[in-house]
């Protein structure tokens, strides 16, 4: 029997562990996409408990302290740290093949020190020890992003916002790391939502161009990704429900536009063309900038419309949605590589279904611009399970080249979720490690370190420009 989560976890071959301890644990980690808040880099935020650092915002665990049973009070509610440390730890018990149970125990290890299984049991001790250890030195988090070896970090960012936390990151001589911000331009999109209209004001507002078409919040979004562009961005993101590709001519964008500016409802139909007519602009100004575009999709948003109104987005009740059309998302790549204004673009599907879909799309907009140029992104949200990456990356290399891959980010709100690099690099060597000791691939180890560091790091830095 192998010891619980020792130095070889995951590692189930002499190759996997050389390839993991000798190559891909000794790179550092660019993390592309998160959603840490960078006002709390800037000021280097002190945790008073775990709690805060591990469950707050946390919707992964706050679904599987519901699916255990517990009362909405422990998990989102009034009650006291300990309290939902407690109900966290007895969840955390019963989880199984969940990677919740890994990624918790590797954060108690590599942040803590801790390497003693939690339960209910031992909660209150480990609640004790974690809380002592955080007031100490070195557990800030400038300090946890510099014990995980982060060397970039994109966060997630409105166009209105001010960018003011990264600049003070970036003045700041005394932390050297990374921190640029991301473009989210989704309420923009959103075309549909009640308060579309309001956020145009505040858009308006802050980019110094009245938005009353089609036209002018194009000028609009043209000032602020200039003001992103200047202060280090290179990098969108979208979440979509669905992928959609409705085609329609200026006129008719404009017709939606302002049928919607005097507060009319649009039809699904209207809605999707108008989005469509935004992502094509969008995409063609990412091309311009050389930014890179990443598209999440394949999601059903907030299904639980009770907890909504109560607990509001980002909560916990989100699912998958099997609407997503790899045949829409071809053709609105195809559209933008019609005038040769395709974007390096990272697709991602929360519906693991689409994984062989999303692999043929790619061979179909590769070219010299970049070395692999359109990528399947990393196993998503759901996904993010030993599971999930092990059958998206056999995927991606059925069906392309799994050495370009651009590899993992945490996708995260916490400060302690680098960890996930780290699970992702062991489950890579494992995969690779199984091929070769199994005569699939020559046992070239110096061809296949090399590989393992360009998937870990490498492909990153060169992919994106940091």
């Amino acid at each position: 029997m192998k010891p619980f989560m020792d130095k070889d976890f995951l590692l189930s071959t002499e190759t996997a562990k050389t390839l993991y301890h000798d190559y891909a644990a000794k790179v550092p980690i660019i993390d592309y996409h998160c959603h840490i808040n960078p006002q709390e880099i800037a000021e280097d935020r002190h945790f008073d408990t775990i709690t805060q650092v591990w469950l707050g915002g946390d919707h992964y665990k706050w679904r599987q302290m519901r699916s255990n049973g517990v009362d909405e009070k422990f998990v989102t509610g009034d009650a006291t740290d300990l309290e939902k440390f407690e109900k966290w730890a007895a969840t955390l018990q019963k989880a199984i093949g969940n990677p919740l149970y890994h990624w918790s125990h590797l954060e108690l290890q590599r942040y803590f020190n801790i390497f003693e299984p939690l339960t209910k049991n031992n909660a209150d001790e480990i609640f004790e020890e974690c809380n002592k250890k955080l007031q100490g030195e070195g557990m800030s988090v400038r300090d946890l992003i510099k014990k995980s070896n982060v060397e970039t970090i994109c966060t997630t960012d409105d166009p209105i916002d001010s960018l003011e936390w990264h600049a003070k990151i970036k003045e700041d001589p005394t932390f050297d790391v990374n921190v640029y911000p991301a473009w989210r331009p989704d309420k923009a999109m959103n075309i549909e939502k009640p308060e579309y209209l309001d956020y145009l004001a505040k858009l308006s507002e802050v980019s110094g161009v009245k938005i009353d078409s089609f036209a002018s919040l194009k000028e609009a979004l043209k000032v602020r990704l200039a003001y992103f562009n200047e202060r280090g961005c290179s990098v969108s993101d979208h979440a979509l429900n669905y992928v959609m590709y409705k085609p329609a001519t200026e006129e008719e964008i404009e017709a939606i536009f302002a049928k919607r500016a005097r507060g009319e409802e649009i039809s699904l139909m209207e809605e999707l063309q108008f989005k469509t007519a935004f992502m094509l602009f969008v995409g063609k100004e990412y091309h311009r900038l050389n930014w890179v575009m990443q598209l999440h999709y394949g999601t059903k948003r907030d299904n639980n419309e009770f907890r909504y109104k109560q607990l509001g987005a980002d909560t916990g009740f989100d699912c998958i949605n099997t609407e997503s059309s790899s045949a829409e998302m071809a053709n609105f790549l195809n559209a933008l590589n019609s005038s040769d204004q395709l974007p390096k673009t990272i697709i991602y599907s929360l519906n693991p279904v689409d994984n062989a879909a999303i692999g043929t799309v790619l061979g179909c907009f590769q070219d010299s611009t970049a070395v692999g140029k359109i990528q399947q992104g990393s196993a998503w949200w759901f996904n993010d399970n030993k599971t999930g990456m092990i059958e998206q990356m056999t995927s991606l290399a059925n069906l392309s080249l799994l050495s370009n891959f651009v590899g993992m980010l945490t996708d995260s709100r916490s400060f302690l979720s680098y960890t996930r690099h780290e699970y992702f690099r062991r489950i890579l060597c494992d995969l690779i490690g199984g091929w070769v000791e199994n005569g699939e691939y020559p046992n070239d180890m110096e061809f296949l370190g090399q590989m393992v560091q360009d998937i870990s790091y490498y492909n990153t830095k060169r992919y994106f420009g940091f």
